[in-house]
């Protein structure tokens, strides 16, 4: 890499973009200056701890995978460990889950793989599937490379009822997304491999299942034990990067020896000139900064679309009675605002206090529905906490604290093809030294968003090798 030394500019300071800087300092050379730029006046993106009547109530996601389907660890752990915080790390207690079906709470069937049935014996009341359902054609689902929309294949092969009730609910508690919109190679890339191989989808989900390593005893989903502003915290202090807040990005441009950022405010424009930069930021911000530099692969990544969702948080009464569950989902069909909702005390017993509040807390909007989540907080609140009370069979007691979080444009929502289009872009993007990272390219959730930016950073560091 030379004696001189190099200067790496990531732009982003969600989990993406900390997850390179992190790697980069542990890879790179001492000495080699890193610095996150992050627009807003906060690290974290889509993580953000809150409080609410004295409780920890993550205001964004509140969890992650503890495992990779290799069945090693997910990066997420990996890198909670790398900062420290492997003792830290708590589980949800070992609840079910229910769908509010036609006003009951009906428990999440077993044996599905994002609420796809592996065995149509197992789903009881809660969804049929259609007369003579996934007979075996004498050819495999899909053709190799092939992607098609989730709910397309499981309309195709089960009928509409188990997509409505069962597999819409559980990807957009994910996505905030429709199951006929996004992609079975991107959503579910396990599913998307057998399907190419298994002649019927109960036989794909189940040889997916049956490929991906289950290690006996770990808990399937992780915590940070304080928040996962913890997590941000402490990656910011490993990266040992100089952090930029409040300094937008306005452009890119190629140098004879690297790159050159244009920062700030139109009226006092600033420069900064760097030998690597990872761009760590959603899909139309990036595009605009690749616009000057390339327009082919700009144009790929800005047709991503993205959904918006708010979350609402009620502290309810000590001894307000919940189902015995964590928590459950809605689906579209049932024609209310509330998608999912968390039984948060009784889910994560780390934070249930005896005596303290009851929280729940309730996800709103689909993908398409940007509209229903434009009033203002009030309203928001209110139309959450009856819906909830209708959908629990109960009027909910008056809260005593609440809050609302507000995720504009936050889920990407990844259509058919996209794994395509981001190699496309990726490939077309062959400048040295720039690399993409985060949700916008290869999947939502913390593992994925971790790996991405790790798997960024190993690309800038490669390019900085061979200067």
């Amino acid at each position: 890499m030379g004696s001189v030394r190099k200067r790496v500019a990531i732009v982003g300071g969600g989990i993406a973009g900390l997850a390179a800087a992190v790697r980069i300092r542990d890879r790179a050379p001492a000495g080699t200056e890193i610095i996150v730029y992050e627009q807003s006046g906060r690290l974290g993106g889509k993580l953000r701890t809150g409080e609410l009547a004295g409780t920890t109530v993550e205001r964004g996601a509140e969890s992650f995978l503890m495992g990779a389907p290799d069945g090693g660890e997910s990066a997420a752990v990996r890198f909670a460990r790398r900062l420290g915080l492997g003792d830290s790390l708590v589980h949800p207690s070992p609840i079910p889950a229910a769908l509010a079906i036609g006003g009951r709470l009906e428990k999440v069937p077993g044996g599905t793989l994002v609420g796809v049935p592996g065995d149509l014996s197992l789903l009881g009341t809660v969804a049929r599937p259609a007369p003579g359902a996934d007979a075996d054609e004498g050819r495999p689902l899909l053709a190799e490379g092939e992607d098609v929309a989730v709910g397309t294949l499981v309309r195709a092969r089960y009928g509409d009822e188990i997509a409505d009730r069962l597999v819409d609910p559980m990807l957009g508690g994910v996505y905030a997304g429709r199951a006929d919109r996004l992609s079975l190679a991107t959503t579910m890339p396990a599913l998307a491999r057998t399907a190419r191989t298994e002649h019927t989808l109960s036989g794909a989900v189940r040889a997916a299942q049956a490929a991906s390593v289950r290690v006996p005893g770990r808990a399937i989903f992780a915590a940070v034990d304080g928040g996962m502003n913890k997590l941000i915290g402490s990656a910011a202090a490993a990266s040992g990067a100089r952090i930029s807040l409040g300094l937008p990005v306005r452009e890119l441009t190629r140098t004879a020896h690297g790159w050159r950022l244009l920062l700030g405010p139109v009226p006092a424009p600033q420069t900064d000139d760097v030998d690597a930069v990872v761009l760590a930021v959603p899909a139309r911000p990036a595009a605009r900064l690749l616009a000057g530099v390339d327009a082919g692969a700009a144009a790929e990544i800005e047709t991503l679309d993205y959904a918006s969702v708010a979350l609402v948080a009620f502290a309810l009464p000590p001894g307000t009675p919940l189902p015995e569950l964590s928590g459950f989902l809605v689906p579209p069909t049932e024609g209310t605002l509330v998608k999912a909702a968390t039984f948060f005390t009784r889910k994560w017993a780390h934070v249930d206090r005896d005596g303290g509040p009851v929280i729940v807390r309730a996800s709103l909007g689909r993908a398409g529905e940007e509209q229903l989540l434009q009033h203002d907080d009030a309203v928001l609140a209110a139309t959450a906490h009856a819906e909830l009370g209708r959908l629990l069979g109960a009027e909910l007691p008056p809260a005593v604290a609440s809050w609302v979080q507000r995720w504009g444009g936050g889920l990407p929502q990844y259509a058919p093809g996209h794994l395509d289009r981001v190699a496309l872009a990726r490939a077309a993007l062959d400048h040295p030294g720039l690399a993409l990272a985060g949700a916008a390219y290869d999947g939502v959730g913390i593992p994925a968003c971790v790996a991405s930016g790790e798997s960024a950073a190993d690309e800038v560091l490669k390019h900085l090798e061979e200067q």
